[in-house]
């Protein structure tokens, strides 16, 4: 009782003037309004998203060189550009592929670079570097196409029809009509069409008639380009009036076309006019396709487009999906026309809203837990205090959250939830001991008692709560990709600390003053049943301990238990019993397959072997629908965005979108379904000759792929025979799936070789027959038609029927005219040959690289172990191409070109990463938790006893994992470095009552007992608090890590803190007490 009095006659601290200035202030009320109105509004204005938005600025810059090989891109172009652009400050990677006439040079910004900032360097560096690109070698002007987080479309509307009628070009003109009306909505940034044929007036030469009429394909050329000019030639002045004049015609319609005349034959006097009918087909509609696109369902497959509407950035996903969805609604019957049906197959605000909402009660729930513990434990009154102050902790904290700039996405809510057990404690500690006060100082009116009582335990509740933002802010500085992921919960759970502290200390007192008034007297100072039988508990379990002649043994062997404890619970990540992985999958509505056939592969062999998937896809119960794109890439997401999957439009490449069942219709996990229909969906690719990739969406970072092998050496030949090795070895492994490598397949092309002495000869330039030939294969835009109805460009393309272009025959019989006015045919001048087609040649930071990549399946599923799997089979072989494969893990290799070696990549780059800056957090975290209760004890050994207990933590959290089969994620490694904080602010209570009661005149033996006996039941109760709070994670597929740690490692470590900081404070400072 000493110490209390001292305590009520000594000058108050800054927390006890804080409490006494506020518990009558009517000031009070008013913050806590504002603080509670703060947090209404946030919720309100908060933009929703499921994920946080990673600011990953990466732009194209795209360089055209015709007619150049690979090999000359990738010296005169590539290699050029990419010094250029890794010259900018704030590049992470530069990157480029080389291929014959053009190259892509990606610049890779760091994250968080501003998308702004970042495009302004870049525009800067490449105009102002122009002198790079070769001037006279015809190298075009290069493209630059910034991509960032706001081009990922964040709804995808799949307009499609059952009626066989009606084709996919006349759904592009539906979906293109829609267009306009969807951009006029608040918030919208891009909104295109993908997946349907252009509309084109295609003028497809008959080679016999035109031979017959003597006519070249440059000839119907120029008559379309002279035939489709107009322009204004004045104005006429008459009659106190001014007329326009205009002189000559556009071509309009495929009519004004067929009548054009092209040459005349005859005599002047006999003269006929062949018309463009008499020598070609002309034909006004759907271009011939080249890419396609359908909808897929278990009522079959049906022709469809797709229209992907991104938002601008800071705006509310969910407002700009739900006014897009609702304005579709308005036009059926009026734009969209019966039998066109729209189906929404990507709604990233709803799946937001959805999140949000289901987080948000959450939390609420979670709040009332704990409010209901406190209710249990302390009484009815206190339980309403807490209440309010945690609500309205949690309400500014959300404002902050707002301020700081943060979206309401799943992260920054469950830092919340995460928190609420913690948040709880300052404000349980007041209460409590204004509790304990009142019991103390029955005569004295609440308003004397509240600030003394406050200011008792002001100090350490103020240390304690330091401790946890010591331990959880220097997470906020993790690197790379995961940082800004993670942020949210170092710096909303460190200001929602902040925050409870001094909702604690002014809004608390009010409260307590409020309703705790007519408690006053009522309290007889008796000890309860309960802390007789925890001061029984710990007398019969510390005494063995603290005797002096066989306490020292008995600590010993303690000492050995803890060690082996926490021996063998590091020893289940060993025997693979906790399997360690970056994050688990998430349970998705969605998952994507993307196809790889051979470089050569027409695009209807591509369609034919994803309609042979979407068959598999149709039969599985839990697949609502599919769109499949051949030809052409699918809306991308974040994942897609990294990848790069938005220049997958290519013949060979094709991707399916799969939508699942709402989570609640289907008893499995979107990752489940994905394995399920995995190795039949890869089989088809394999027989197909090409690979087939079950892509889902990743929970956290996405990477090229989750285990990337970079092969480097002196020679791009060589690379690629080692990289088909490292594949072989990487299909051989178990359980490594989709397997693939970045090596073009060997394909043939025809080389029409022109004899350049028969051609001077004949009198025919090379320039002409190059330009036949282009005209007759590839065909050539020459002239738009002025159709004042089209939003797009409609050219008129002069080519070859689409089924003489299988062979060179057409092709070949094709004249050009020569000086003298003969037609000579194509193929007098050409000589066929066959050659190799030429391969992509990929850089990564200026290095030649060949890329081999995989997944991980089975049971294991962590792509570090089918890594280190692969690696075994490879590192430190013999290599045909001689010398051994060196190996590196976090940067390339030193010297290049002293040998072929491996650097991995991929998942394990991430994990490497996350896991190196969350062990520096966690060090830093110890270093300033140690500094800070230095500073209050004055003590350089007692911070290491206090700190003692969080290697205990691991005793809990790797054996809870265990048991629940879990991986150990970055969620978990999260939770124990929360665990650090939470642990030592029990060691803190334990030490100072300690400390208290030895100045207070108890014996030293008997204060150690009384510590753990006193402080067990505010110690057990913050603790269930923290850990009812973690249970409402328990459930998320990504967050269950760190629920697990801080259930378990709270449980355990707390039971074990009781026994180990008594034993561990009397053996370090028994004599001092002797």
């Amino acid at each position: 009782m000493a110490s209390e009095t001292t305590a009520s006659a000594a000058p108050l601290g800054l927390s006890g003037r804080i409490a006494a200035a506020f518990q009558e202030s009517r000031m009070t009320p008013l913050l806590a309004l504002v603080a509670f109105l703060l947090g209404v509004f946030a919720v309100l204005v908060t933009p929703r998203e499921e994920e946080p938005q990673i600011d990953v600025t990466m732009a194209d810059v795209l360089v055209a060189f015709p007619g150049a090989s690979a090999k000359d891109v990738e010296n005169l172009v590539a290699r050029p550009a990419e010094q250029v652009l890794s010259r900018m400050h704030g590049v992470e990677h530069v990157y480029s592929v080389s291929r014959p006439g053009m190259a892509v040079i990606t610049v890779q910004f760091d994250v968080g670079v501003k998308t702004n900032d970042a495009v302004l360097r870049l525009y800067d560096t490449v105009h102002s570097h122009r002198d790079w690109l070769p001037p006279n070698l015809g190298v075009q002007e290069p493209v630059i196409k910034p991509r960032g987080i706001d081009d990922v479309p964040i709804l995808g509307l799949t307009f499609w029809t059952k009626d066989p009628e009606r084709s996919a070009y006349d759904l592009q003109q539906v979906a293109r009509a829609v267009e306009i009306e969807l951009k006029r909505i608040k918030g919208t940034r891009d909104v295109s069409t993908l997946g349907g044929p252009d509309h084109a007036i295609r003028v497809l030469m008959d080679a016999e008639r035109m031979n017959a009429y003597g006519v070249t394909p440059q000839e119907i050329a120029g008559a379309l380009k002279v035939s489709n000019a107009l322009q204004s030639s004045g104005n006429l002045t008459a009659g106190n009036r001014e007329v326009l004049v205009q002189t000559g015609t556009y071509l309009e319609t495929a009519a004004d076309v067929k009548q054009l005349v092209v040459a005349v034959r005859g005599d002047e006097k006999a003269g006929k006019p062949v018309f463009m009918s008499d020598v070609a087909t002309v034909e006004d509609g759907p271009d011939q396709r080249k890419r396609y696109a359908w909808f897929g369902t278990k009522d079959g497959e049906f022709p469809a487009v797709t229209i992907q509407l991104s938002k601008q950035p800071g705006v509310n996903a969910a407002d700009v999906a739900s006014a897009a969805v609702d304005r579709i609604n308005s036009l059926k019957n009026t734009v969209i026309p019966e039998g066109v049906d729209v189906t929404v197959t990507r709604n990233y605000g709803e799946t937001a809203t959805e999140k949000a909402q289901k987080l948000i009660g959450k939390l609420i729930f979670a709040t009332a837990f704990v409010v209901a513990l406190v209710f249990f434990a302390l009484g009815r009154r206190e339980a309403v205090i807490v209440g309010v102050a945690v609500t309205l902790t949690l309400a500014a904290t959300l404002f902050a959250s707002w301020a700081w700039g943060f979206t309401l996405n799943r992260v920054s809510l469950f830092a919340l939830i995460f928190s609420i057990g913690i948040l709880v404690d300052d404000a349980i500690v007041v209460v409590e001991n204004i509790h304990r006060w009142q019991g103390l100082y029955p005569d004295k009116p609440l308003r004397e008692i509240i600030p003394p009582a406050v200011d008792e335990v002001g100090g350490p509740t103020i240390l304690a709560t330091l401790t946890v933002i010591a331990a959880l802010l220097p997470m906020a500085f993790v690197t790379g990709l995961m940082g800004p992921y993670m942020s949210p919960i170092p710096i909303n759970s460190s200001m929602g600390m902040a925050i409870s502290l001094a909702v604690a200390f002014v809004v608390t007192p009010w409260l307590a003053l409020l309703l705790m008034r007519s408690h006053g007297g009522s309290h007889d100072h008796q000890p309860s049943k309960l802390d007789a039988r925890l001061d029984s508990t710990f007398r019969k379990l510390l005494t063995p301990f603290l005797d002096p002649q066989k306490g020292g043994a008995a600590r010993v062997k303690l000492a050995v238990a803890v060690v082996l404890m926490i021996l063998g619970s590091v020893s289940l990540a060993y025997f693979q019993l906790v399997v360690l992985k970056m994050l688990p999958f998430d349970n998705k509505s969605e998952f994507q397959v993307v196809l790889d056939m051979p470089v050569g592969t027409p695009v209807e062999e591509t369609a034919r072997v994803l309609h042979e998937i979407g068959a598999v896809l149709a039969q599985e119960a839990d697949v609502v629908d599919y769109q499949a794109y051949a030809g052409t890439a699918s809306p991308i997401n974040f994942n897609g965005l990294v990848r790069q999957y938005y220049l997958r439009a290519a013949p060979e490449k094709g991707d399916i979108q799969v939508n699942l069942a709402a989570k609640e219709q289907r008893s499995r996990k979107s990752h489940e379904i994905a394995v399920a229909l995995r190795e039949r969906i890869e089989a088809i690719g394999k027989k197909s000759g090409g690979v087939a990739k079950v892509v889902e969406v990743p929970p956290g970072p996405p990477v090229l792929s989750p285990i990337v092998a970079e092969i480097y050496g002196p020679d791009m030949a060589g690379q690629m025979a080692v990289g088909k090795q490292v594949r072989a070895a990487f299909e051989q492994t178990p359980d490594l799936v989709a397997v693939d490598d970045y090596i073009d397949a060997d394909s043939k092309k025809f080389v029409l070789h022109v004899l350049q002495s028969k051609a001077a000869l004949l009198g025919v330039a090379q320039s002409d027959i190059v330009e036949v030939v282009g005209m007759g294969l590839a065909g050539q835009d020459v002239t738009p038609a002025r159709n004042t109805e089209s939003k797009f460009e409609i050219p008129v393309r002069v080519t070859l029927p689409a089924e003489k272009q299988s062979t060179l025959d057409a092709l070949l019989k094709l004249r050009v005219r020569s000086r003298d006015g003969h037609l000579v045919p194509v193929s007098e001048l050409v000589e066929v040959r066959e050659a190799t087609r030429e391969k992509a040649i990929y850089h990564k930071d200026l290095l030649p690289v060949v890329y081999v990549v995989g997944d991980m399946g089975g049971k294991l599923d962590s792509p570090l172990y089918g890594m280190f799997d692969a690696r075994s089979k490879i590192i430190g072989k013999e290599l045909k191409e001689g010398g051994t494969l060196g190996e590196w893990f976090v940067r390339q290799p030193a010297d290049p070109y002293a040998g072929y070696s491996v650097k991995w990549d991929g998942e394990w780059k991430v994990t490497y990463e996350t896991f190196r800056d969350m062990g520096l957090a966690y060090a830093v975290g110890l270093i300033l938790i140690y500094l800070l209760v230095v500073a209050h004890f004055g003590s350089y050994l007692v911070p290491l006893i206090i700190m003692a207990p969080i290697p205990l933590t691991i005793i809990g959290v790797m054996p809870g994992h265990a048991l629940l089969g879990a991986q150990f994620t970055a969620t978990s490694m999260i939770g124990m470095i929360a665990l650090a904080g939470i642990i030592v602010r029990n060691s803190i209570l334990l030490v100072d009552f300690i400390k208290q009661q030895v100045a207070a005149g108890m014996n030293f033996h008997d204060a150690v007992i009384q510590s753990a006996a006193v402080r067990a039941k505010p110690i057990a109760l913050t603790a269930l608090a923290a850990m009812l709070g973690a249970l409402f994670i328990l459930d998320d597929p990504i967050f269950n890590g760190l629920a697990i740690s801080l259930i378990f490692g709270i449980l355990v470590s707390t039971l074990l803190t009781l026994v180990v900081i008594p034993v561990l404070y009397f053996s370090a400072f028994r004599k001092e007490h002797a």
